[in-house]
């Protein structure tokens, strides 16, 4: 994770706080790290005085800084918000932080001993770390739709320059400068069709983004329900499959068993993290089926294990959309 430089220190009182102790082993950078959309992410700053987070809440915008005094583990969190939605932000906070997200049973002898090593090596130096719930299904589920069928690079670039254009300034004098709200629904449904052009999304996607968006109220109430409810009605909007939905609820329910069926890179570097040898999504489902129930904290773990699969093959082409 990419550390900003720290913005210039704000006497300037939260407009609401409260120190969160999580009550085990607790890492904040890894808990975090799968909401950032890539380190030039406008809504998310990592400076050295706290991770800075910008979001709509019920009550309107919001800003979040989150301090565990210091780096690895924490035995407290600090959180102190600013803006309308401040009260939202930090009730919000051990949802954030994972504190509904029970390991017990993936750490449990019987169970554990059937993960492969490497998973087990991988467990046994990340025992601090949770899986994070947002409970903002449009935040996710915006950025999630434009890295359909393209790169990672060419999507979060666009996301960059649409939210340059529509997100707004995030409250708060202690805000870290350029940190930027999101746009709302309402927001991302007035973005006409060039737009969406420059930023390099096709009318596929951004058909998609609006076509979802147009049951805004619906879509944030699914961050209430199970994570296997809200995959199955995301899966029920056009244009909307079980990769999206996967990446949705991994992020806003803190989902311990959804994996990305349909990632271009996830089922080439499960196989050969398990096997030596490649597979696709069938092959991945296949090997992970005895951990069903489980399957994205073993997913997790492997990312955290730092294997790295071969590097030979095809890459996929950025596709620049802008000057056509």
């Amino acid at each position: 994770m990419t550390i900003a430089e720290a913005p210039p220190l704000v006497a300037a009182a939260a407009d609401a706080s409260v120190r969160w102790h999580p009550g085990a082993a607790f890492r904040l950078d890894q808990t975090l790290f799968p909401l950032m959309r890539g380190n030039g992410d406008p809504s998310f700053a990592a400076h050295p005085n706290g991770f800075w987070l910008a979001f709509t809440t019920p009550a309107g915008p919001a800003t979040l800084r989150l301090s565990g005094g210091g780096a690895g583990n924490v035995s407290f969190v600090d959180a102190q918000a600013w803006g309308p939605g401040a009260g939202d932000a930090v009730a919000g906070v051990p949802r954030l932080l994972g504190a509904a997200d029970d390991w017990s049973a993936f750490d449990e002898p019987a169970f554990h001993h059937t993960l492969p090593r490497l998973v087990r090596e991988a467990r046994r130096r990340n025992l601090a770390v949770r899986l994070p719930s947002t409970g903002r299904v449009v935040d996710s589920l915006v950025p999630t739709i434009l890295e359909q069928k393209v790169t990672t690079l060419e999507a979060r670039r666009g996301y960059r320059y649409l939210m340059y254009r529509y997100g707004t300034a995030a409250p708060g004098p202690a805000a870290p400068r350029g940190l930027l709200v999101p746009p709302t629904a309402r927001q991302w449904l007035s973005v006409p069709s060039w737009e969406w052009h420059k930023a390099g999304v096709g009318p596929q996607r951004s058909a998609t983004v609006m076509r979802a968006l147009q049951s805004a109220v619906a879509l944030e109430r699914l961050g209430a329900v199970s994570a296997a409810e809200a995959g199955a009605k995301l899966q029920s909007i056009p244009g909307i499959g079980v990769w999206t939905a996967a990446e949705v609820v991994q992020r806003t329910h803190g989902c311990p068993d959804s994996i990305s069926v349909g990632d271009y890179h996830l089922a080439s570097y499960v196989g050969y993290a398990l096997t030596g040898r490649k597979t696709d999504d069938p092959g991945m489902i296949e090997l992970l089926e005895p951990w069903r129930g489980q399957r994205q904290r073993l997913v997790r773990m492997l990312y955290l294990s730092g294997f790295r699969k071969p590097t030979f093959g095809p890459r996929m082409t950025v596709q620049d959309h802008r000057a056509h």
